[in-house]
């Protein structure tokens, strides 16, 4: 059999190779006529999959290593006996890194203690549900939008998006791209979504660049609707909007989702689905044997004295990921979007550091514990 890989999709090779024929390629070399032939595709976000690409082809499945799949057409892969994968919540626990730099830089810049503040959290599936996780122990008063679930589990949990609109300081969008039906989310905060504030507030997205409307966004900063805005996700990447770059905060490569562990993720997810769908005979529940290390070093020395809890948990967090660097990145080189994405360097997670903590008190020891450190 023969399976056709994106090439930037991180510790693939020599995996599957016993097993089948791999052939690796830029994800702009995946077309029609490459895919002839080929039993699989193992992709990223960039490789449409719809009819233009696979029909008169002999696919049987496709492997997404994200956690969106909006750039399947699952209705005609359905139509057509082709199955999908996707790795929903493989990058969780990265995003949940990237939200909580976001935070704390949000907090220190504007000298806010976050037990002070609200935040709204649009969409709680995998990723939206560790946002909740961690601000929560960063003591955010934390509220929930997210229609599906309420359906399913009822309303005690979840609150309407224009009460959250209402109630939040901070809004974070960690929803999936969809452009129809009662869920949509394309340009779900409009013109109409940034009038409804009563006051200034502090816009995320690290979900979907079209579930934000761009001149809307522009708009509502220069109207001073919008104070401050992290912003990882674009419309129309990888072109960046050059107005936009400029007036947001923090301002990064789709790469909150990049860590180490996340990649891993995807990638084992992607390749055990394979060999079950196959019957390849591939060891089940296959994972990287190694995982690199980052430049910073494993441990962090603190001392805790005359400091508070979100002082502490700052200065680690940071430690582990600093996103003014990733923000830094984009501005200077926002044309080579992603050479940025497919060159990024070692990111890990907060469960791969230990921390050595002097004076510290419980309320400290617990919430890093929460969030994933091991203390020493």
């Amino acid at each position: 059999m023969k399976i056709i890989a994106d090439d930037k999709i991180p510790f693939l090779r020599n995996v599957l190779e016993p097993f089948a024929e791999m052939i690796y390629l830029p994800f702009t070399q995946i077309t029609k006529n490459t895919i002839k032939n080929a039993d699989a595709l193992i992709i990223r976000t960039r490789t449409k999959c719809d009819e233009n690409l696979l029909s008169g082809n002999n696919i049987k499945l496709i492997a997404t290593a994200t956690i969106g799949y909006d750039h399947i057409d699952t209705n005609y892969c359905n139509a057509n006996n082709i199955s999908w994968i996707n790795a929903p919540g493989s990058n969780s626990s990265s995003v949940k890194q990237y939200i909580a730099a976001a935070l704390l830089y949000f907090a220190e810049k504007r000298n806010i203690k976050l037990e002070e503040v609200s935040i709204g959290i649009v969409g709680v599936g995998n990723v939206g549900s560790k946002v909740a996780e961690v601000s929560k122990i960063l003591d955010l008063r934390t509220l929930l939008n997210d229609p599906p679930r309420e359906r399913s589990e009822g309303k005690q949990n979840f609150i309407s998006l224009e009460q959250l609109i209402e109630e939040s300081k901070i809004i974070t969008f960690h929803v999936p791209l969809s452009f129809t039906g009662q869920d949509k989310t394309f340009h779900l905060a409009d013109k109409n979504f940034f009038n409804k504030f009563s006051e200034p507030k502090t816009i995320f997205n690290s979900s979907r660049g079209e579930v934000i409307h761009t001149n809307a966004l522009i708009d509502a900063i220069n109207l001073s609707k919008v104070y401050f805005s992290a912003l990882d996700v674009w419309e129309g990447e990888p072109n960046v909007n050059q107005q936009l770059l400029n007036l947001t905060n923090i301002a990064t490569p789709h790469i909150a989702g990049y860590s180490v562990e996340g990649k891993a993720n995807a990638t084992a997810h992607c390749v055990n689905e394979i060999n079950k769908y196959f019957n390849l005979g591939l060891s089940p529940n296959w994972y990287p044997s190694k995982l690199p290390d980052p430049y910073q070093s494993k441990m962090v020395k603190i001392d805790c004295a005359g400091k508070s809890k979100q002082d502490v948990i700052t200065k680690i967090i940071m430690h582990t990921y600093d996103i003014l660097k990733d923000d830094g990145q984009l501005r200077k080189k926002s044309n080579n979007f992603e050479m940025l994405r497919s060159e990024y360097y070692v990111r890990r997670e907060f469960d791969f550091y230990e921390v050595q903590l002097i004076h510290p008190n419980k309320s400290i020891e617990e919430s890093l514990v929460n969030l994933g450190f091991k203390l020493i």
